[in-house]
């Protein structure tokens, strides 16, 4: 782990501390929150199109879902995502959460268009994209995750992913044959929380860029606070608990990763990777990775609530074979849903030099 000094700006110091739930604010999130370069994916099919929903940017701002996306009245930007639900085509898991849209209101580009993604320094076409780097803040919660799971031993189990960088899914740069264009992640952030344990864990996680089915392309764990998903133990005190405030910052500066977490009465813990290598968070070359990491991707950021606690049941790691039944209220009374609150969320673009 390396210590940096790249400022991140506008991070609070904050008054950590425990609080209640409350109930639905009469505003709506967008009333609160900057939310002009976001799109939400919800677990829901309302239009009945049989693909799950998505608000695009033109209508956020005036949107909410009075189960899954809302504000309380702390003013607090909820996210909920039960075990069942619709899914994106790509993942067997709900959510609620943002997707970035550098383009704001710009609806002339596309939204795998250059001009709505970042891209690295170290991007042959670097200056065409919509940012070189960039920024992601936030102050937030966990306040519940699935409390059941069939396969209780498996990594993903009673844990949610609260913020994350995203690679594009890009066909065009697969057939190239460069070893790009997989739609990897270079960082998730988790919690974790098994039942009967009275705190949680942080940790993030860095996937090799390799293709989906190569045998070495994992999510490779790194400890924030507690412990990371590889061991079960429960963490005592150096744990988060559920309604314990956190908050995390990612920066890419030209080719460079920079990632903060601080929580009171906790260290403060700070990592930095070099997404253009194989080398990785702790200085060490990586022989399974890509050689060339993540350079010629392009990418998104992304935040919420992202449930890691799958219904579907196979013998890979990922499915956890949680219950649910499609009906938020006996899911809900069944504790089979995640909840993240976010007091605090902006995301902000490297001008181009």
């Amino acid at each position: 782990m390396k210590r940096f000094t790249k400022p991140f700006s506008g991070l609070a110091a904050l008054a950590l501390t425990m609080m209640p739930a409350y109930a639905a604010s009469d505003m709506v999130p967008g009333e609160k929150f900057a939310l002009q370069q976001w799109k939400i994916t919800l677990p829901i099919d309302q239009d009945g199109n049989g693909k799950v929903d998505e608000v695009d940017t033109n209508y956020l701002k005036n949107y909410q879902h009075e189960d899954f996306f809302y504000l309380d009245e702390q003013q607090h930007m909820v996210f909920v995502a039960p075990n069942k639900g619709l899914t994106t085509q790509a993942s067997s898991n709900t959510r609620s959460e943002l997707r970035q849209m550098i383009r704001g209101y710009n609806t002339k580009i596309g939204t795998k268009d250059r001009g709505n993604n970042f891209a690295l320094k170290a991007h042959r076409r670097a200056k065409k994209f919509g940012s070189v780097g960039g920024q992601l803040q936030a102050v937030l919660k966990v306040d519940h995750v699935a409390l059941n799971a069939g396969h209780p031993d498996k990594k993903p189990a009673y844990s949610v992913v609260v913020g994350q960088i995203h690679a594009g899914k890009d066909q065009e740069l697969i057939e190239k044959g460069d070893g790009f264009g997989w739609g990897n992640e270079p960082i998730k952030i988790y919690y974790k929380k098994l039942p009967g344990h009275e705190k949680g864990s942080v940790f993030w996680t860095y996937e090799r860029n390799l293709a989906k089915d190569d045998p070495n392309r994992t999510d490779i764990a790194f400890p924030v606070w507690g412990n990371t998903w590889e061991n079960l133990d429960d963490p005592g005190k150096e744990g988060i608990s559920l309604g314990e405030y956190f908050s995390y910052a990612i920066l890419v500066h030209e080719n460079t990763m920079y990632v903060k977490f601080i929580a009171k009465d906790h260290p403060e813990v700070v990592y930095q990777v070099d997404l253009s290598n194989n080398i990785d968070p702790n200085g060490k070359e990586d022989k399974l990775d890509n050689p060339k990491g993540y350079s010629q991707d392009w990418f998104y950021f992304k935040a919420g609530a992202y449930n890691q606690c799958s219904t579907k049941n196979d013998t890979l790691y990922w499915y956890t074979a949680c219950p649910g039944t499609g009906n938020w209220q006996e899911d809900k009374a069944n504790g089979d849903y995640t909840q993240v609150s976010f007091a605090q969320l902006t995301v902000k673009n490297i001008k181009k030099k």
